[in-house]
């Protein structure tokens, strides 16, 4: 499947360029309609979303963030479906808030086979290699050595949308669980191994989760209806999953 991974590469690449070197005004203007994930499109949310349609189309049916369904002329993979949130974090990307990306999850009647997310602002690619263990690229498909990974420290969590909920937040603390909520959901899950537990409270929509839970489905994760809990640390993980249930949060 690395032909699949290699075209999200290009696709990735070609929106990295774009954001870096060819961005125009109209990209930062809304474009008036609601997307299929409930949040007003940006220009560049649908930009996005056209380049990976034009790289990814011939590998099966897109389910997109923005479009919703997009049925391919590919008759010959109409049990594969692909979900893409083709700009994760789009309002960081509006306000310059450098923390925002992509993911694409790609899967057949069995569940995701692939899960890719990159991170925009450094250009880092996240998946799995047909062993299951988590890999990095560039955006020249090249392998990344991740030094930062192999220094084995984690002096946060990430609480994405906490600013919802502060009786949460407070209980952390209390906890001494420092976190950060930097604000694009699947980049968040995509990075859990950098972190010392990445939680997400409130509605769960497959665009956000399904590439990144399919890339740290080696931690420890706790789902339910509105709780999303990963952590790469049993003692942490355990702590938090209590915290969240027995207090009634």
């Amino acid at each position: 499947m690395f032909a699949f991974i290699e075209e999200c590469i290009k696709a990735n690449k070609e929106i990295y360029e774009h954001i870096n070197f060819n961005l125009k005004p109209e990209d930062f203007s809304y474009h008036g309609k609601i997307g299929a994930g409930g949040d007003k499109s940006l220009q560049m949310d649908l930009r996005c979303e056209s380049i990976f349609v034009k790289y990814l189309s011939s590998f099966g049916n897109i389910y997109s963030e923005e479009a919703g369904f997009i049925e391919t002329s590919n008759t010959n993979h109409k049990n594969i479906k692909i979900t893409i949130d083709p700009l994760d974090g789009s309002e960081n990307f509006l306000s310059s808030f450098p923390y925002y990306g992509t993911a694409v999850a790609y899967e057949d009647e069995s569940g995701v086979k692939i899960g890719i997310v990159c991170n925009l602002i450094n250009g880092l690619v996240y998946t799995k290699n047909e062993e299951k263990l988590q890999i990095t690229y560039d955006l020249n498909a090249n392998i990344v050595d991740d030094k930062v990974l192999q220094c084995g420290e984690t002096k946060f969590g990430i609480f994405e949308r906490s600013y919802f909920f502060p009786e949460i937040s407070l209980k952390l603390r209390d906890n001494k669980l420092k976190f950060r909520s930097p604000g694009a959901v699947a980049l968040s899950f995509a990075c859990a191994k950098y972190y010392s537990f990445v939680l997400f409270y409130g509605n769960i929509r497959e665009f956000d989760i399904k590439a990144a839970l399919y890339i740290c489905n080696d931690l420890y994760i706790y789902q339910t209806k509105e709780i999303l809990l990963v952590s790469k640390n049993k003692e942490i993980f355990c702590k938090l999953k209590n915290l969240l249930n027995n207090n009634r949060l």
